[in-house]
């Protein structure tokens, strides 16, 4: 079996991943993208973005196609659909072996996998996504402009979410599952003060409804039983977050206790060679502009690593 080598692998190709490959191909680097799904991540699932640099509005699909396009145009090979069996990181030539035979090395990876909001796993949730059930505040607020919604969670994001979407929303509804929250009390305050927020304790979201779009939801106070109708515009998830890096439990990259990747400034992991970059990493913010500066930054110090690798090479054989 022939074993094809790259200056880099990158494992993901969300816009973390494809700004990678972007700078990376660019600067003449041999680039592999590899993604267990279609390029885009979570972008491709979002129906429109406004706070993007240079697009008033643009669709989650579109901005991932032409991401796609320009990795594509430099040349970077994407591998979509795959499901990768082994990694070894911690050899100078690293190597990923696809559960389908293939086999590749590199002088570096790029961890890009991103990540995932936590869903309700109720009927309804995964038919409206990006068509009235939003998990981010920051993308999706302006959309909903004089409309009436609703926010799922209890912890601080639900709350300071909460709070913030009455600057676009006439009526914001939370709904929390326990009879009390887990925010900081100045947090509750905010909520508890705010004329716009009614708030439903000890219930539960059962049912997403509508046709092409949310139109309503089906609530169930979990301590009387009763079940109640509420109509509205959106509902904004934050019950938590989770980082793609099941494939990396039991390996040499170190996580934290959220199972997110540790990287420094650099983007660089523990391991040598081995750079992270976008929602996979431990971060505050998870935006697409981040996960952009991310990759830029992992690709520049993944380039420098080559060049200094190959470097190495020619003296040693000099």
């Amino acid at each position: 079996m022939d074993i094809k080598h790259y200056d880099t692998i990158i494992i993901g190709a969300g816009p973390a991943g494809l700004t990678a490959g972007i700078y990376l191909s660019r600067a003449r680097a041999s680039v592999l993208i590899l993604d267990s799904g279609v390029a885009g991540g979570q972008m491709i699932l979002t129906h429109e973005i406004a706070n993007y640099p240079g697009f008033e509005h643009i669709s989650g699909y579109e901005l991932s196609n032409n991401m796609r396009l320009q990795a594509k145009n430099f040349g970077c090979i994407i591998k979509s659909g795959i499901s990768i069996q082994t990694i070894d990181f911690e050899s100078e030539t690293k190597s990923v072996s696809l559960s389908n035979g293939s086999r590749y090395t590199s002088d570096t990876i790029i961890l890009a996998t991103g990540g995932r909001s936590r869903s309700l796993n109720v009927p309804g949730e995964d038919l409206f996504r990006g068509r009235g059930i939003s998990y981010c505040a920051t993308c999706d607020g302006d959309f909903f402009t004089g409309k009436e919604i609703a926010v799922v969670g209890g912890g601080n994001s639900a709350l300071e979410e909460a709070v913030s979407l009455t600057k676009y929303a006439t009526k914001v509804t939370l709904i929390h599952q326990f009879d009390h929250f887990q925010g900081f009390k100045h947090a509750e305050e905010e909520v508890w003060n705010n004329p716009k927020i009614e708030v439903m304790l000890q219930s539960r979201i059962n049912s997403f409804n509508g046709t092409e779009k949310l139109e309503s939801i089906s609530v169930e106070n979990l301590h009387t039983k009763a079940s109640k109708e509420i109509k509205l515009d959106g509902v904004f998830i934050f019950i938590g977050y989770e980082a793609n890096t099941d494939f990396l439990q039991g390996k040499c990259i170190k996580l934290n206790e959220r199972k997110e990747i540790i990287a420094d400034m650099n983007m660089h992991t523990n391991i040598d060679g081995v750079f992270a970059a976008g929602d996979a990493i431990a971060k505050k913010y998870r935006q697409i502009t981040l996960a952009v500066a991310d990759g830029t930054v992992a690709a520049l110090n993944a380039m420098e690593y080559i060049n200094q690798r190959k470097t190495k090479l020619s003296g040693v054989v000099s």
